[in-house]
């Protein structure tokens, strides 16, 4: 069978969490480059984030890593709980990446409940399953343990 997703091909047993790596490039028909980061908060298969608190963490990435780093596509959760893809125009150095995602974190520590944005039935497709508590334990668990 040949394997076309990057992440299926990671052993997950042999990855130490928490980390920034450059999981894969594009370059588009008219020379565009378009990366993708592998933002790892907790070990693999040893824990997941809640969804109240991957979900929070969400909403907040979405809007601060945006405050800190330019040509964001997209960042979304890992189906597994453990981490996000970061996906962004251009080549980012990896060390660069790792400095906003701490920026980020201290930030996600610093954030009061009604500054979490989009958590309404109007912006949010579940805006029930939120928790900020959460979100901050975690944040605070990978600041603690990222080098």
């Amino acid at each position: 069978m040949n394997i076309k997703v990057e992440s299926f091909q990671l052993d997950h047993r042999m990855v130490k969490a928490p980390y920034v790596r450059k999981a894969g490039q594009l370059t588009g028909p008219k020379g565009d480059i378009i990366t993708k980061y592998d933002i790892r908060l907790i070990q693999p298969n040893t824990d997941a984030i809640p969804t109240g608190g991957m979900h929070t963490l969400e909403h907040l990435f979405a809007t601060y890593f945006r405050d800190y780093m330019d040509g964001i596509i997209d960042i979304s959760p890992m189906g597994c709980r453990t981490g996000f893809y970061l996906i962004k125009f251009g080549d980012t150095p990896v060390e660069e990446v790792k400095g906003v995602l701490k920026k980020v974190l201290k930030k996600v520590l610093e954030t009061k409940e009604e500054d979490v944005p989009a958590t309404n039935e109007i912006q949010c497709g579940n805006y029930r399953d939120h928790s900020l508590f959460t979100a901050r334990e975690y944040a605070k668990y990978v600041l603690d343990k990222l080098e």
